[in-house]
């Protein structure tokens, strides 16, 4: 196998970031907290982190314990993830990808709450967008287009403008639903699981997303790395 590296250069109003593997890398945080609950009411974890990936967690709770209180497991849940942050670290090329865009040209889009969404930007060292679309902002969830169409109209603009930035299918389905175009990152699933989603693009990361220009669109050069089979 050998490696192409394909060069694009997108135009767009604005970008739409997921957080968790696109931004901050909180995998193992999470993880350890539902595989946690999981444990207590006696569920299977690996089924219970793979179901939480990419959705509000009031959806898994929702699935997994359908005739309990779901607030207040949900509000247990939430207090654990803000409370473990060992381990949420940016991923390679946040931070320098936000410093440089535009105000007003791109927010977060995440399955998390506020309160969640800022700890975990905080704890990562990353800007906290003024408006930025939660899961308490929508009344449905990703894969829903709701979140991406919310998170354009905030800034202005339609979602068929901007770009979504994402690392599950879920995401990838609620931007295209939407109809943004998609990038995805491989941080979190198989490069063949978001394509199947959809994806636009499948990167590794925010490094390989550089900004050329921002006096009108946004002009991205994206490097896309495939498999080449060797003949």
């Amino acid at each position: 196998m050998a490696e192409l590296a394909l060069k694009h250069t997108p135009r767009c109003a604005a970008l739409l970031f997921d957080i968790d593997g696109v931004l901050i890398n909180s995998t193992q945080a999470v993880a350890r907290v539902w595989r946690r609950w999981a444990i207590e009411h006696g569920f299977n974890p690996d089924e219970v982190v793979s179901r939480a990936h990419g959705r509000p967690s009031l959806t898994t709770v929702c699935e997994f314990l359908p005739k309990a209180d779901h607030e207040a497991e949900n509000r247990e849940v939430e207090r654990r993830e803000m409370e473990d942050l060992e381990g949420v670290v940016p991923l390679p090329g946040a931070l320098e990808l936000l410093a440089i865009l535009p105000v007003g040209r791109w927010t977060i889009v995440t399955s998390s709450t506020r309160p969640l969404a800022e700890v975990r930007l905080r704890a990562a060292g990353l800007p906290v967008p003024k408006r930025m679309i939660t899961a308490t902002d929508v009344i449905h969830g990703k894969p829903h287009p709701e979140p991406y169409l919310k998170a354009a109209g905030i800034l202005g603009f339609r979602a068929l403008e901007c770009i979504v930035v994402e690392d599950v299918p879920a995401g990838i389905k609620s931007g295209k639903a939407a109809g943004a175009r998609v990038i995805a990152f491989t941080t979190t699933v198989l490069s063949s699981s978001l394509r199947e989603a959809g994806a636009d693009w499948i990167l590794r990361n925010c490094a390989d997303i550089r900004l050329l220009d921002a006096s009108g669109d946004l002009q991205l050069a994206l490097t896309e790395v495939v498999a080449q089979e060797l003949t």
